[in-house]
């Protein structure tokens, strides 16, 4: 779903920080300020992996261009990286300037991040040299503190694909019916906050009591990975374990959760533009590959141990926008690479599959088709290979789509559900009524689908639409549709 104004959007949001040790840089004995400074940081951390970032200030004459080097000390391997050239040699690593960002001025900053393996211990490293220069001249290292471990998974079960069915770890079947709770997308971003409204255990509650069994959080992978244009407050590390507790206690309510890239990186002025922004504050019609899979490599790494977790690879796709064949826009979908009228380098969906598989996560991952999702048409000849066999199709419909009639979904719909599970991750309608989502809950009751609606935050019931007046589970006109119809459902 596009998002209404921002002055409609605007709210305090709050999230509980994870405190991660960093290098800090020091005036040294003598007063001097240093050549360089480092700072260091993990931002999430698991079994046998780590999410690490890296903050470079200049305090030296310009630079025309940039190295990095550091040693690791405790058996760290880096696997992939972004805004620098990663590598390493034993255990020597070296992070060297992009093509667009080799200029270090005077008194700048450049940050990148990176995702690393790691086994024994996960110690800081002890000396960093820009160019050769020794950066952090008088700092003392630290090591970084336990991180938050990843959540247990409370009452919430395990799924995964049986057929064209999500089932429990006993085989029973489980519709995912409930809700959107948005703000994880855009407040980061914006630099309001992580949520858009209280996340706490009252509000979460009030969902289930709606007798909702999943809630859907839409994501900003810029805010995931602490990229420079992010308050640090509001990214990697506080953002990473604001997300963790909310999935937390989705699941002890016993609701699924499905983590959902929805806001990326990539410029993209063409048809149907959101932005003209490269950064992620807009729908864009693909992933992007500079960022994308970096993004799902984390979150998969992260909740991998918790197979409650549902990942939603991409929320509203439409590379046909950009692109007059049909035929372009789906291998585009697909394969990703460079995309007929799209100018960044796009993630296609394999390669998010595969981003998600190489770190071990079994997790259910959904991937939605063009159009916003609402266009499943070739969705069967164009699916991702999944070595797991956990693949669901994910599909978006308001009144205002084209497919959006009883006749669409019979005829494009119906062939899609009768060969892997079908999950409507949005639902709605912008009349401030509920005729249309009637119908579209009746047609997915019949064959057994899941649906979720958008969204649980309080705006304007035409511009969001918004399905509740207060965070306490108070609806809307429109919202009184979706309440009341799962609270009828049998259980």
């Amino acid at each position: 779903m596009r998002h209404p104004p921002r002055s409609v959007l605007l709210a305090a949001a709050g999230a509980v920080a994870l405190v991660t040790s960093v290098v800090v840089p020091v005036v040294s004995a003598q007063g001097a300020t240093p050549a360089c400074t480092v700072e260091y940081a993990v931002t999430s951390q698991w079994d046998n992996g780590f999410q690490g970032s890296v903050k470079i200030t200049n305090n030296q004459a310009a630079l025309g261009s940039w190295t990095l080097t550091f040693d690791f000390a405790g058996g760290q391997k880096v696997t992939q990286g972004w805004n620098a050239k990663w590598s390493q040699s034993g255990t020597a690593v070296t992070a060297a300037n992009e093509s667009w960002n080799g200029t270090l001025g005077t008194g700048a900053s450049i940050s990148a991040g990176f995702l690393a393996s790691w086994s024994g211990s996960n110690a800081a490293p002890a000396v960093f040299k820009l160019n050769g220069t020794t950066c952090n001249v008088d700092s003392e290292p630290t090591t970084p503190p336990p991180t938050t471990p990843p959540p247990s998974g409370g009452t919430a079960p395990a799924l995964h694909v049986s057929g064209n069915k999500l089932v429990d770890a006993g085989g029973a079947t489980r519709r995912l019916l409930g809700v959107n709770r948005s703000g994880g997308e855009f407040m980061c971003v914006q630099g309001y906050g992580i949520w858009d409204g209280p996340v706490d255990d009252a509000a979460v509650k009030a969902i289930a009591d709606w007798k909702a069994n999943a809630v859907r959080i839409p994501l900003n992978e810029e805010c995931w990975l602490g990229l420079a244009n992010i308050k640090p407050e509001y990214g990697g590390a506080n953002y990473i374990s604001a997300v963790k507790e909310l999935v937390s206690r989705v699941e002890a309510h016993g609701m699924t959760p499905i983590l959902e890239l929805h806001w990326s990186y990539g410029q993209y002025t063409g048809n149907s533009a959101g932005c003209s922004d490269v950064h992620a504050t807009c729908q864009k019609p693909m992933p992007d590959l500079q960022y994308s899979p970096s993004f799902w490599s984390s979150v998969a790494s992260t909740f991998k141990g918790d197979q409650a977790a549902v990942f939603d690879l991409f929320n509203e796709p439409y590379p046909d926008r950009a692109t007059s064949s049909v035929t372009d826009a789906w291998k585009c979908w697909r394969d990703g690479g460079s995309c007929p009228g799209i100018s960044y380098e796009v993630a296609g969906m394999q390669d998010l599959v595969d981003s998600i598989r190489a770190t071990g996560a079994k997790n259910v991952i959904m991937a939605g088709g063009l159009a916003y999702s609402n266009d499943l048409s070739q969705w069967t000849a164009y699916k991702p290979a999944d070595p797991a066999g956990n693949l669901a199709a994910a599909y978006h419909v308001y009144n205002f789509n084209t497919c959006s009639s009883e006749s669409c979904w019979n005829s494009t719909l119906a062939p899609v559900a009768a060969q892997v599970p079908l999950i409507a991750g949005e639902i709605g309608e912008n009349t401030c009524s509920h005729g249309f989502v009637d119908q579209v809950m009746k047609w997915f009751d019949n064959h057994n689908l899941s649906y979720l609606g958008w969204t649980w935050n309080t705006w304007d019931c035409s511009s969001g639409p918004s399905l509740i007046s207060a965070y306490d589970g108070t609806p809307t006109a429109y919202g009184t549709g979706l309440r009341d119809h799962l609270r009828a459902l049998d259980p």
